[in-house]
């Protein structure tokens, strides 16, 4: 039940903190007092668009909480909670919603943020909304067919139907795209088979072009490099003159025999016999290099060839490096040798696809089974509550029609009406205004039988009757209120004067600007407000006499 509801800075509400009872509260008001701005209120913690339009003028932001309480065991809701980290604290819940001046909005449940879907999943098992305008939901065969689900208590059996479906189109949607994989790999298999050839006939390996490209340099450069070697060696040994290193040799010599004389010349010595040393080696690196440069032609088109051969395979494959290539060659290995286990995966998806369609069926034929079964005795139920509305000769029938097979079986349901005895057709094409009033509030008092059931809140479904039928009306949503909470925002003093919990919502002028406001009546505020509901702006005495008398029988 909604045990509380607190408002800020909505529309023309500056702060609104109300609690309410259990059974039934009835709200009042004039035209234009604010009973949708209420009804926005509650509908934005039902997940519906935020909008900055909702924030009272020259506020920067709104919030809207609900306080909750739940009795008995909740598994949805318990779910929920779990599936989100949501702490349950007891059987209170406290949902909540703050939308800013640039129409973003946060939710909170328990002060865990949660997004606009969890928020809206979860208010639909706390609160139903019934607007004026929801009446068109009993055209719609999906809300027929949920009410019928309710009555035959297949909620069990559904959930089960669901969750065949969803295995059944994970596993249709894993064999259709695997197949089209398959398709794809036969229609480019003589093409990536070439490829593949040609790959493997490369030979590549990591690295292979960087070692080219440094060898044709060298290659290219042949002539020049060793005639270059050539000149830096012979400066070291000349042939009609003494080497730099025998030089180093002749002139340590010489200075080897002052060294007892001159201090610093051991030291001297020692840095002599460093640098020829040093010397010598350089000399032999460049005898080396020389000898090791390859002055081979033939080599240099082998190496221009390799090199032409990678670049052609390159840009045909579009790859940037060789990397890449052998990247695409153990791609296509392994494409080629994975179609036997794609197959193989494919049978055995037409394997588990069969067992899921058969299973899934099964549940089909059970709900289908349940509620043929079940469907007169909806209907008996439905024009019991009808003729009890002073629809005398009014008469509904459910029809079971095959529908597409989806996740609530294969059939589809088919409401049928006649206010009048005569044949009964489809409930769109043939119910007033007043009727369908009448048709929904039978629906949602059928509903209000199922334990768990949320918070029902009815928006004028008076709408279009009068007189007894209202007064009956009232008596029905009066009847539901024993069983669970139950709002109902009215226009008729007939229905107003049930139940024992009375709010007026109302507008005052606060400087220049209007503020909407609720508050619970006691019973001469009751009779006052019937009384105006009875006769008008101008309460007569005789008015007030007839609020006194609803309110007593």
């Amino acid at each position: 039940m909604l045990s509380r509801l607190h408002i800020r800075n909505y529309v023309l509400i500056d702060t609104l903190d109300v609690e309410f009872p259990r059974g039934l509260v009835i709200i009042t008001g004039q035209t234009g007092a604010g009973k949708s701005i209420l009804l926005g209120a509650l509908s934005l913690l039902g997940g519906c668009k935020a909008d900055a339009a909702s924030i009272s003028q020259g506020q920067d932001s709104c919030v809207v909480e609900a306080e909750f309480d739940t009795d008995g065991p909740t598994p949805e809701i318990d779910a929920i909670l779990a599936g989100n980290d949501i702490e349950k604290d007891g059987n209170h819940i406290i949902i909540r919603r703050t939308v800013n001046i640039s129409g973003r909005s946060r939710c909170f449940v328990n002060d865990s943020p949660v997004s606009v879907q969890v928020l809206g999943e979860l208010s639909s098992r706390l609160i139903d909304i019934h607007s004026q305008h929801q009446s068109l939901l009993l055209t719609d065969h999906r809300f027929q067919l949920g009410i019928l689900d309710n009555f035959c208590g297949n909620a069990g059996l559904l959930e089960q139907c669901r969750s065949s479906w969803q295995s059944l189109g994970e596993l249709c949607r894993e064999r259709e795209t695997l197949s089209s994989r398959l398709k794809s790999i036969s229609e480019q298999s003589e093409y990536n088979l070439a490829v593949l050839s040609t790959l493997k006939a490369a030979n590549l390996r990591p690295g292979e072009l960087e070692e080219l490209e440094e060898e044709q340099k060298q290659l290219a450069n042949a002539e020049l490099i060793k005639e270059s070697l050539a000149a830096a060696g012979e400066l070291f040994s000349p042939v009609d003159g003494q080497g730099i290193c025998e030089s180093l040799r002749e002139s340590l010599k010489y200075l080897r025999k002052v060294t007892g004389f001159v201090p610093g010349a051991e030291e001297l010595c020692d840095r002599m016999e460093s640098s020829r040393i040093e010397l010598e080696d350089i000399s032999q690196t460049i005898a080396d290099l020389d000898s090791g440069v390859n002055l081979s032609q033939n080599r240099l088109e082998a190496v221009e060839d390799r090199m032409s051969e990678i670049y052609s395979l390159l840009r045909r494959h579009n790859c940037s490096d060789v990397g890449e290539l052998i990247a695409l060659r153990d791609s296509l290995s392994s494409e080629a040798g994975g179609t036997a286990d794609m197959q193989e995966r494919l049978e055995e998806l037409d394997s588990l696809i069969g067992a899921a369609r058969k299973e899934y069926s099964g549940f089909c034929a059970a709900l289908h089974d349940s509620r043929l079964k079940a469907a007169p005795a909806f209907a008996s139920e439905i024009v019991k509550s009808l003729k009890y509305l002073e629809l005398e000769r009014g008469d509904f029938r459910v029809d079971i029609t095959q529908a597409p097979e989806g996740p609530s079986g294969e059939d589809g349901v088919l409401f049928r009406f006649s206010s009048n005895g005569t044949v009964p057709v489809d409930v769109a094409k043939c119910a007033s205004g007043g009727e369908i009033s009448r048709i929904m509030l039978c629906l949602k008092e059928m509903m209000a039988r199922f334990h768990g059931m949320p918070t029902l809140v009815f928006d004028e479904i008076d709408t279009g009757v009068s007189g007894s039928v209202a007064d009956k009306m009232g008596s029905m949503i009066c009847s539901m209120g024993s069983n669970m909470q139950v709002f109902s925002i009215t226009h008729l003093p007939q229905v107003a004067a049930k139940g024992k919990a009375h709010y007026l919502v109302s507008k005052e002028f606060d400087g220049e600007r209007s503020v909407s406001g609720i508050r619970l009546l006691d019973r001469q505020g009751r009779v006052q407000e019937i009384a105006r509901l009875l006769s008008g702006s101008t309460i007569t005495a005789a008015a007030v006499a007839n609020a006194e008398s609803l309110l007593d029988a």
